[in-house]
């Protein structure tokens, strides 16, 4: 991971967001700051950047009169971000906002809609020509996922084999093999690399998201004409907006609402935009809080039983 001179900048950040010890909004603190978990500061700064001075601009009225980006190299980091009050507001994966949950109590603010699209599932597929016609026939053979901070082609994918009576394990590379009962399973980093490796035989299966699946850019047509759905999953949300739990509630109630709001105000769609391509928020209502709860018990089973 390089960060550069950018990385250093978001340290000196990470300092100045933590002398402040007064939650936002209060007195001895304007300043609202929004954080990412990243590998690629750089872009990510210039997609959060916008939105935030837009939020900004919004919440004059319960003390806040700057805004700042803070990075973190994991989730871990963020964590202890969250929890020494260095950052206020957190966009992330549904996966990633249940862990941040769990380590360091933050609390979903809302639901965040990309592209129109709000929730999103699983897709496990092989190829066409593939003996593999359901989830059980992966028992001896190999699955390729993402990376572990990926919701639709991990932490889903590994809680549906464990409540199939599958046994995900490990690979060390694609050559290896798993033992007969398990499936063995290896990342390959990006969602175009897990359609090559299924489409090349690389691996026996793999999955990715119903958006990515639906990407040329990620699967493409001449790959996916040689491919075939074995399993979708239940939906569950495509992102989540969320806040530490001390955040001073007028601040939390304020940027809710503003972010409610932004999907109608003409001078939101440029930075809603390039907000990872966010056309509007939404409330979280007792179906996805249902799934966001289901993902929680899903964390703590991987983290016992895979990881």
């Amino acid at each position: 991971m390089q960060w550069g001179l950018l990385g250093l900048a978001c340290l000196l950040l990470a300092g100045a967001a933590g002398a402040a010890s007064a939650p936002a909004g209060t007195d001895g603190n304007h300043v609202l700051v929004l954080g990412r978990i990243s590998d690629d500061p750089r872009a990510h700064h210039g997609q959060l950047q916008p939105l935030l001075d837009y939020v900004v601009a919004q919440m004059h009225d319960v003390g806040i009169r700057e805004g700042r980006v803070l990075m973190a190299r994991d989730a871990q980091q963020m964590a202890s971000y969250l929890r020494r009050g260095r950052v206020d507001w957190v966009t992330e994966t549904a996966g990633t906002a249940v862990a941040l949950g769990q380590r360091a109590d933050a609390r979903p603010l809302l639901l965040t809609e990309r592209s129109g699209v709000s929730d999103y599932h699983s897709i496990f597929f092989v190829r066409r020509d593939s003996p593999v016609q359901r989830l059980q026939d992966l028992r001896g053979r190999t699955l390729a996922l993402q990376n572990v901070a990926s919701t639709s082609a991990y932490l889903v994918p590994a809680i549906t084999l464990l409540e199939q009576g599958l046994a995900p394990q490990i690979l060390q590379s694609a050559d290896d093999m798993p033992p007969a009962g398990a499936v063995g399973y290896i990342f390959a980093r990006s969602e175009l690399n897990i359609a090559t490796y299924v489409h090349k035989g690389v691996v026996d299966a793999g999955v990715v998201s119903s958006v990515d699946w639906d990407d040329e850019r990620r699967v493409p047509l001449s790959f996916k004409r040689d491919l075939r759905v074995i399993l979708r999953t239940e939906p569950f949300p495509r992102a989540v907006e969320l806040v530490r739990s001390d955040l001073d509630p007028r601040v939390r109630d304020r940027l809710q609402q503003v972010l409610l709001d932004a999907a109608r105000d003409p001078r939101a769609h440029d930075a809603l935009e390039r907000f990872f391509g966010t056309s509007g928020f939404h409330r979280v209502d007792a179906r996805m809080q249902r799934r966001l709860d289901g993902l929680k018990r899903s964390l703590v089973r991987v983290r016992m039983e895979v990881e």
